[in-house]
């Protein structure tokens, strides 16, 4: 009869209520929060580009077990070169053939060469395989979405390069460095230059011209990336690069310790010919490719010196053109 409790499946088993049950809301929350971002593939430990990392070598087309480039590979390839760099917190990754047979030329830092599976070899990948096999690099074999994935979806022509994260050193210790020589100090600052080539141009004029090391801020600047690298043509080896924290408590406490700061600027006080302190400690400051010297770096400068132009027409030079004469008009001074 109708109501009749005893019937079976009329009344419902404790806890088979659908929907939701008490205390359910922070598991829900929980599953719809984020993972963070995907891990590289070699950074996955069940991932094969990981293992191929930790065998150290790869099996198949490109190259062999011990790292020496296999013969019979096919035809050369007429694809154009380019470059993709990405910072991956502790490695950089160059991809393109010219540009990882550049770094390798210039000897640039690397942790390993990664090449393409079954890639149609030419002249420079022939060259990059010998001067990383020369050098002792791991050499090792990758699929396209994996390499894909390293250069962050640029075109790497098969050929990407790692390279480790630049170790700068302290401004304390450029100093050192200086004292170690018996020669007044000879440091370059960057205020604000955000070309990493402009960056490896200062690098390689400063071992050019007896400079002692070169000083960029921490943000919103230029890095030793592999860029700087080849700029500097193997400079960067010999001449520290420090980072600083804050430019301008950096550069007074350059001065108190004795050091001369000096500004490059257009509208400059003197003649950076006419600068009577180039014999002794000096810093030579300066400034974006745009914008020139910040306000605050200006105040701390002991002086402002402007290159004098032999021709009208340019009003100023970029940083690294300017760093360099003006380092090169030091060592000049210093000589005589």
């Amino acid at each position: 009869m109708a109501g009749n409790s005893q019937r079976k499946g009329a009344t419902r088993r404790p806890g088979s209520k659908k929907g939701p049950t008490v205390g359910t809301g922070g598991q829900v929350r929980k599953s719809l929060q984020g993972k963070g971002p995907t891990p590289p593939a070699t950074e996955r430990p069940y991932h094969a580009a990981a293992k191929a990392v930790k065998r150290g070598a790869v099996k198949r087309d490109g190259v062999k077990r011990d790292g020496a480039p296999r013969t019979g590979t096919r035809a050369a390839s007429t694809s154009s070169s380019s470059s993709v760099r990405r910072s991956s917190g502790t490695s950089e990754m160059v991809g393109g053939r010219n540009p990882v047979v550049e770094a390798l030329r210039a000897g640039v830092p690397a942790k390993a060469l990664y090449v393409a599976n079954r890639i149609e070899t030419d002249d420079r990948i022939r060259e990059a395989l010998k001067l990383a096999a020369d050098r002792g690099l791991p050499l090792l074999e990758a699929s396209k979405v994996d390499l894909d994935r390293m250069t962050n979806g640029g075109v790497h022509q098969g050929l990407v390069l790692q390279v480790p994260a630049y170790r700068y050193a302290h401004p304390d210790d450029l100093l050192a460095a200086a004292a170690k020589t018996g020669r007044p100090a000879l440091l370059v600052a960057l205020d604000g230059v955000t070309d990493p080539r402009n960056l490896g141009a200062v690098v390689r004029s400063a071992a050019a011209f007896g400079g002692h090391g070169v000083i960029v801020p921490e943000r919103r600047a230029a890095g030793m990336t592999a860029s700087a690298w080849k700029v500097s043509a193997g400079a960067a080896a010999r001449v520290p690069v420090a980072r600083a924290t804050n430019l301008n408590r950096t550069l007074l406490e350059l001065k108190k310790a004795g050091c001369f700061i000096v500004g490059l600027d257009a509208g400059g006080e003197v003649n950076l010919t006419d600068l009577n302190v180039a014999t002794d400690p000096v810093v030579l400051v300066a400034g974006s490719e745009g914008k020139g010297l910040s306000r605050l770096v200006r105040e701390n400068c002991d002086v402002i010196a402007s290159i004098p132009m032999v021709s009208g027409g340019i009003e100023s030079l970029n940083a690294g053109v300017a760093a360099g004469v003006a380092l090169y008009e030091v060592a000049r001074r210093r000589a005589v």
